[in-house]
């Protein structure tokens, strides 16, 4: 089949791993409508967010693995239109079951990431990956804040089904455009899935992930969070020699252990637990009647309205950090990225009184996370061979939700550890927490320091980007640009 253009191809992917990032938040506001239009109980509604976690953590690495096994574009397709049908699901669902469900297919969609990078490393020229797996990011990065801003309008002028109706559309063009346009990428990893080990990493994550979303309800010293958090050791430990003893290991141990790739992976779970607890806390805060002591009384909508710089600064940040990323590297703009995150949340924690204050901190914190997204993805996909290309960039994606699920529970102990009679968190526990999730900032900022220095490569002619990718993972260089 002839080459297609790299522009309508890298639309598909951007249209297609967007929609999945605003479906992680457009959610999110909207979870009080759902709770009243299903007749259901909040703890209930919680589980539309938590089993769309839990399903994307699964299929994220396995299905970037699969791709690398058995080819990016098929399986891209395949993702995209399973995540079609959790929409449509989604859109008609009678029950808070049937929606609840629909979230758990919608979370195969988490491979849209790792599958995209791996297809822009195999079909883009050696000049253009770099450029364009930052403005990928930027689009993944922005689509999460898409979701938060957006959800308030949508509701409003519509109803929460149109959340998942607007999807539905957008996937379905995807679907039909991706599979003319989007050549199949020619690097196929050798030998097969390992069942043993997707269903070990399956089990620890959910293992993981399941108290720590729910702790908050269950409580932190109950039998359930105690004995998940002990099951998760043990199927941790038992994933790890399941891998390190296989001839075809789902994550190849041996390219996480590269120096480039775990420092990558310790920035990416620091910094995520301060980026998605922030997305998860910073609107309700705002939302808080100013009768509290603090908050102010907005609505879904303006609450989305705050949020809107940081939407604008992370997608501006990481369109830059293309063209930024070949004069100072990649671990320059991860620190940086990383150092912004921990300043915009420190000014958080001491000034908060005024919307202007919120809507400074939220820009300042959006160019962090621009900066950081795209230079994750560079630094991983820079330090792999091009045969782990999906399984890598699925496991640094993962990281970051582990990050995001920790920061999460250990913030929502700080603000909810103690209310006023009102039912509302005292104003101390939001600036504890704030003040916390800087702290984690700050440590991603000196994480990305570790990430091994290497001299730019410049490419010398059009040669795609796969083919600088080192054969073995012992011999693949231990850094990237900067």
């Amino acid at each position: 089949m002839p080459r297609k253009s790299t522009r309508l191809t890298f639309a598909v992917l951007a249209t297609g791993a967007g929609v999945f990032a605003m479906l992680q938040s457009l959610i999110a506001p909207a979870l009080p409508t759902v709770q009243h239009a299903l007749h259901t109980s909040q703890s209930t509604a919680t589980w539309v967010m938590t089993a769309y976690l839990l399903s994307a953590s699964v299929f994220t690495p396995i299905l970037g693995r699969v791709g690398d096994l058995i080819g990016k574009k098929r399986t891209l397709v395949a993702v995209l239109f399973v995540v079609l049908l959790g929409c449509l699901l989604a859109a008609l669902a009678p029950t808070i079951g049937v929606l609840i469900v629909a979230r758990v297919v919608q979370g195969v969609g988490g491979a849209l990431f790792p599958l995209s990078f791996g297809i822009i490393r195999d079909e883009f020229a050696q000049s253009q990956v770099s450029g364009s797996i930052s403005n990928l990011s930027a689009v993944i990065a922005a689509g999460g804040g898409v979701g938060i801003v957006a959800a308030g309008p949508i509701v409003s002028a519509l109803d929460y089904r149109w959340l998942f109706w607007i999807p539905v559309a957008v996937v379905a063009a995807t679907v039909l455009i991706a599979l003319r346009y989007v050549p199949e990428s020619p690097n196929r990893a050798e030998g097969k899935v390992s069942w043993l080990g997707a269903g070990l990493l399956s089990a620890w994550l959910v293992a993981l992930l399941l108290p720590l979303s729910q702790a908050s309800k269950w409580g932190w010293g109950s039998a359930k969070v105690i004995g998940l958090f002990a099951a998760a050791v043990a199927l941790f430990a038992l994933w790890l020699l399941s891998e390190a003893r296989s001839r075809t290991p789902l994550i190849d141990l041996r390219v996480m252990r590269l120096p480039a790739v775990w420092t990558t992976n310790t920035a990416a779970l620091l910094f995520g637990a301060g980026m998605y607890a922030l997305w998860s806390f910073l609107p309700a805060f705002v939302q808080t009647p100013p009768s509290a002591g603090y908050g102010f009384g907005a609505s879904v909508t303006a609450s989305g309205l705050l949020m809107l710089p940081m939407l604008v600064a992370m997608f501006l940040s990481g369109i830059l950090s293309g063209r930024l990323e070949p004069v100072v590297g990649a671990k320059a703009l991860l620190t940086t990225g990383a150092a912004l995150g921990a300043l915009a949340l420190g000014i958080l924690a001491l000034w908060h009184s005024a919307q202007w204050q919120v809507a400074l901190v939220s820009g300042v914190f959006g160019l962090g996370i621009g900066l950081a997204f795209a230079s994750m993805a560079n630094l991983i996909v820079g330090s792999v061979p091009a045969s782990q290309t999906g399984a890598a960039t699925g496991m640094n994606a993962n990281i970051r939700t582990i990050g995001g699920s920790i920061g999460a529970a250990v913030t929502s102990v700080l603000v909810t550890g103690r209310l006023q009679p009102s039912g509302l968190p005292y104003a101390s526990g939001y600036t504890h927490g704030f003040a916390l999730l800087a702290v984690l900032c700050l440590a991603a900022a000196l994480a990305a320091l570790l990430v091994p220095t290497a001299r730019p490569s410049r490419p010398t002619g059009p040669a795609r980007a796969a083919d600088r990718a080192p054969a073995e993972p012992e011999a693949a260089t231990s850094g990237t640009r900067g």
